[in-house]
């Protein structure tokens, strides 16, 4: 006698829409859309992003040290120094604070012992350069009054007068220390 095999089928069983769960609210839940399928469809290969050369810029010449001389300022403020030695000023210095500072080229310092020989310092600088071949003016003047410290601005060249202890307290020399210097006295 042959033995058959007995075959056992499944029930699936479905659900009825009504017999869905229901939510608080009592309205049944969305159903969840399936995730849509990458595509693989073949993309044209991409270029890498071409690389930029960089431009070459011109390569400026070495420059010399500072800016450019300027004679006329350079003579004023010899001028200036010597007009102070010769009433008897003390440690006349010059400064050459070109393209350090915009407001001027060089800077004359001095000192005296007393506010009497620094006003008559300035006041010879004053009428010897206004009676010159070429008179020239201060555009500015300050300190007259008091005669501590006295500044005679002519443009390119400024000129600072001071007492011997005021000139060591504001220390101008240190402050521009990076300026070279000419001593004249």
């Amino acid at each position: 006698m042959a033995t058959k095999k007995k075959t056992t089928a499944k029930k699936t069983t479905t659900r009825a829409p009504a017999a869905r769960k229901k939510t608080v609210s009592g309205k049944t839940p969305a159903k969840k859309k399936a995730p849509a399928a990458k595509k693989s469809a073949a993309k044209a290969p991409t270029k890498a992003p071409a690389k930029k050369k960089k431009a070459k810029l011109p390569v400026a010449p070495p420059q010399k040290a500072g800016p450019a001389e300027n004679p006329a300022a350079k003579a004023l403020a010899h001028r200036i120094g010597n007009l102070l030695v010769d009433k008897k000023a003390q440690d006349v210095v010059i400064l050459d604070v070109r393209g350090m500072t915009s407001y001027a080229d060089y800077f004359v310092i001095a000192s005296a012992e007393t506010d009497r020989q620094v006003s008559a310092m300035a006041e010879n600088v004053q009428v010897q350069l206004k009676t010159g071949d070429e008179p020239l003016r201060p555009i500015g003047t300050e300190g007259f009054e008091t005669g501590q410290w006295v500044l005679l601005d002519y443009g390119e060249v400024v000129a600072h007068l001071f007492l011997t202890d005021l000139r060591a307290h504001y220390d101008l020399e240190g402050l521009w220390a990076d300026a070279s210097r000419e001593k004249l006295a």
